[in-house]
């Protein structure tokens, strides 16, 4: 930090604290609002990092609890898409989305329950929603609409349960569901892990959601370590994380294979089809040396009746 401050920070102070010291009022306010008055005023109006290292920890914490939030609004919307354009749910585990989305919904009421900064937990509540979405999607193009109302109930029964009602759920019946999210968002990796795995592709699945979930993963050890104290929330992470690992591991070593999305299903429609042409151009070849022969056989018998009445 001595480094960065010594040999970017001061060079560049005449240009940027200009620029730091009037910021417009509601930037300004966010800032201190996530940064505190103190961290504020070293890191933006002093353009100091040395004199308060764990502002520079805070305010990196911050930034990337923003990103992964930011991310996490568009993070399964390729998956959506890619469900909705294939009208397909192969590849995809319905019981992985179904862990996953109630371990979100049991952390995000923790979360809000015991005061935590948003920053923290925010993008918990934007990929819950895409879950359910996708959840319903599988249950539909899977032919499993009465389902996929059920579904929706008891998602929505579970948000009043734990974050509209104050008597359904108490405290330490929250703590203690808390804990056992953490183990749901465990097992939520394992089906959709053992389903690439019987496959042998991944199906539908977004590479793009794999890897951007392993990163805001890795991201949130970090915040969580930073600003929120809790062990339970930190062991869910690091287990996510590895579990994460794994299917991006799968992603990169199915990348190519042939029974992706059904993909062996098509070529060996396609062989069949190939068999069926082959046997009718075989078919074709058949009549066509009939036809030349009985030609032949019959321009002959043309000849040896036209020399027979020459000799009478």
């Amino acid at each position: 930090m001595d480094q960065v401050q010594q040999f970017v920070l001061n060079p560049l102070k005449p240009y940027l604290a200009p620029i730091t010291t009037n910021l417009p009022a509601p930037i300004n306010d966010v800032v201190v609002g996530l940064l505190g008055e103190r961290c504020h005023s070293a890191i933006l109006l002093d353009l100091d990092v040395t004199s308060h290292p764990e502002c520079v920890s805070l305010a990196v914490s911050k930034a990337l609890g923003i990103a992964i939030i930011s991310a996490a609004s568009i993070v399964k919307v390729p998956q959506i898409i890619k469900l909705v354009k294939s009208r397909s749910a192969e590849g995809l585990s319905f019981t992985s989305y179904l862990l996953e989305t109630a371990s979100f919904v049991i952390t995000l009421a923790y979360n809000v329950r015991n005061g935590f900064p948003f920053s923290t937990y925010g993008e918990t509540s934007l990929i819950a929603i895409q879950d359910v979405v996708i959840s319903v999607l599988i249950l539909v193009y899977s032919n499993k609409t009465a389902q996929a109302g059920a579904f929706l109930a008891a998602v929505g029964s579970a948000v009043y349960a734990l974050m509209v009602s104050d008597t359904l759920v108490n405290n330490t019946q929250m703590t203690s569901l808390q804990a056992g999210a953490g183990g749901l968002s465990i097992a939520s990796k394992i089906p959709q892990i053992l389903a690439i795995y019987r496959q042998g592709g991944t199906g539908q699945l977004s590479a793009f959601a794999v890897f951007n979930y392993l990163l805001g993963s890795l991201s949130r050890i970090y915040t969580t370590i930073q600003e929120v104290d809790d062990q339970l929330i930190l062991y869910g992470f690091i287990a996510g994380f590895a579990l994460n690992a794994v299917l991006a591991a799968q992603v990169l070593y199915y990348w190519n294979s042939p029974t992706t999305a059904g993909h062996g299903k098509e070529l060996d429609n396609k062989k069949g089809l190939q068999g069926v042409g082959q046997k009718g151009n075989a078919a074709l070849a058949t009549e066509e040396r009939k036809k030349l022969n009985a030609g032949s056989a019959t321009t002959t018998a043309r000849s040896s009746s036209s020399g027979g009445r020459r000799k009478v």
